[in-house]
């Protein structure tokens, strides 16, 4: 009945290029990015008030209890992270998780729409939680099946630019249609921006699904290395069965070909190709229960790659706990002020898919450095702007535009380093070190994972007294806070710009793969270089 909107072994779903071009998979990622953010952040003006009214909180434990729903989002989302990311790249097809997603985005609208208790809210927060894993994991290695590493950077400067737009849109437009329409109205906006995402993820094909009906169809090279793997094993006709406990691997060949030597067998998961052939028994036995995730740990690149990210996040989220609060004391804004004091910094996000656009062709290693070289100063200017005069404000905006600059230069880049990263290490490991879909999705399990402990996901409250965030997400915007407390706002942007050029140097040194290896090699080909001329040369 749906073979006209899916396809058939004869024939081919309708719009099919459409729906598989690489285009059209990049606005179904960057909606379901702008989907979920925006859900997340139309419910912060009307939280407060479906607590007092809903569930009959008392408007003294209201902060409170705020803070616990938003500490369950971020444990939930902290948890199911790397779960996703193990899952995703395992799955057969990725859609499937997604959808699965959006379902749950869905239930926890719906129950944070008619909650009326604790535990309805609590589990609201829950499935929201759980959702955003799944749209930040998986919808990222989407992008990167689609799009391939080679042009993963342009791809997340869109979606870069959707989050930004849903931080910016969603508690302003949830406050005012609060105001003006009520509580209901304020969860139809988000049940239509879900209906319509819907649509989209039913809509999308997979590239590699897609390939069946349209073999001229461009996919990514590592994609097809995985299906060339696969024709090549079924036309040997070998079929291979793994056994767990002793990691022994038989594979059973036609009559007319004998079985494959130990050089020749391929190793059929990454803990298996990370053990040698003549190791211990049980150490393969360990290792072989290892998910290659853990893997991606040993990798100073990833590492270096997941520290820059986790101090852009914390250099961004710090400004939610002190600027809202900073304006109101020296300029006397209200919450609508406050909440446009951000548009320079989510204005830079238009450069984005430009900047992506440059990673992909010259490297993110300069881009992201010089992001956090060029927010440094203009952080430490923020201690100029002291009195409530034209001014000081127009200084206040203009150096929170070169610090969008500054923190869109290091993001994308670094987002799509991720994806650079798994495909340089898996160019380096035999076929199926990292599983049958590679290990992306678990790349950015990490990215994501680490990205909330800092606080990736903020929230412009409208409340000055409402800055509450997930659980683990609170550092960076903890520590600005604190010190603004202690030492003033001159010190807390002091130490900001001191953190974004400390941040500078390993960016510098192992974003793109370690600068010191290059020119160790560099210098060894010189050398090599030289000695075969001198010995060409005649005596």
């Amino acid at each position: 009945m749906l073979a006209w909107l899916y396809g058939s072994p004869t024939r081919p779903p309708i719009f099919l290029r459409l729906r598989s071009s690489k285009t059209f998979i990049i606005v179904v990622v960057a909606s379901a990015v702008f989907t979920d953010v925006f859900a997340y952040g139309i419910v912060v003006p009307v939280f407060p008030f479906a607590l007092t009214e809903r569930a009959d909180i008392p408007e003294d434990q209201v902060q409170p209890w705020i803070s616990i729903f938003l500490a369950v989002y971020g444990a939930a989302l902290l948890v199911a992270s790397p779960l996703c990311g193990w899952m995703a790249d395992r799955m057969k097809s990725r859609q499937m998780s997604f959808l699965l997603g959006l379902l749950a985005l869905g239930g926890s609208t719906a129950l944070l729409c008619a909650g009326r208790s604790i535990g309805e809210f609590a589990a609201g927060r829950v499935l929201q939680g759980v959702s955003a894993a799944v749209v930040w994991v998986t919808g990222l290695a989407l992008l990167v099946d689609a799009v391939g590493p080679e042009e993963i950077g342009a791809a997340m400067g869109y979606v870069g630019l959707a989050m930004s737009l849903a931080v910016l849109l969603a508690p302003l437009l949830g406050g005012v249609v609060f105001a003006e329409a009520g509580y209901y109205a304020v969860y139809a906006m988000a049940f239509g921006l879900i209906v319509m995402d819907l649509v989209l993820r039913l809509a999308m094909i997979e590239r590699k699904v897609a390939k069946q009906w349209l073999p001229d169809l461009d996919v990514p090279e590592s994609l097809e290395k995985t299906e060339s793997n696969q024709v090549n094993g079924a036309q040997e006709g070998q079929s291979c069965a793994k056994a767990v406990d002793g990691l022994e691997a038989q594979c059973v060949a036609r009559a007319d070909s004998g079985p494959p030597s130990l050089m020749e067998r391929q190793p059929s998961n990454a803990a298996e190709a990370a053990v040698p052939l003549n190791a211990p028994t049980a150490i393969q036995s360990i290792v072989a229960k290892l998910p290659p995730m853990v893997f991606l740990f040993g990798s100073r690149r990833i590492l270096a790659a997941l520290f820059a990210t986790t101090m852009q996040s914390s250099l961004l989220t710090s400004f939610d706990a002190i600027l809202p609060l900073f304006v109101k004391n020296t300029f006397q804004w209200d919450s609508i002020g406050a909440g446009l004091v951000f548009l320079p910094v989510v204005l830079a996000s238009f450069l984005g898919p430009v900047v992506g656009t440059l990673a992909d062709k010259y490297g993110p290693r300069w881009l992201a450095t010089a992001g956090f070289i060029l927010s440094c100063p203009f952080l430490i200017l923020l201690r100029l702007v002291e009195e409530s005069s034209i001014n000081h404000k127009v200084m206040l905006c203009a150096f929170l535009a070169f610090i969008g600059i500054g923190l869109t230069l290091a993001l994308v880049p670094l987002m799509a380093e991720m994806s650079y990263a798994v495909d340089a290490k898996a160019k380096r490991r035999p076929p199926g070190f990292f599983g049958k879909n590679g290990a992306y999705a678990q790349a950015y399990g990490l990215f994501n994972m680490v990205r909330q402990l800092l606080g990736v996901f903020w929230c412009r409250c409208t409340d000055f007294n409402v800055q509450a965030w997930a659980a683990g997400s609170m550092i960076g915007p903890l520590l600005a806070g604190l010190v603004v407390e202690a030492r003033g706002w001159g010190t807390a942007v002091l130490i900001l710009g001191c953190v974004s050029i400390v941040t500078a140097l390993p960016t510098a040194i192992w974003t793109g793969g370690s600068i010191l290896k290059s020119k160790r090699s560099h210098k060894a080909d010189v050398v090599d270089s030289a000695e075969g001329n001198g010995a060409l040369s005649p005596a």
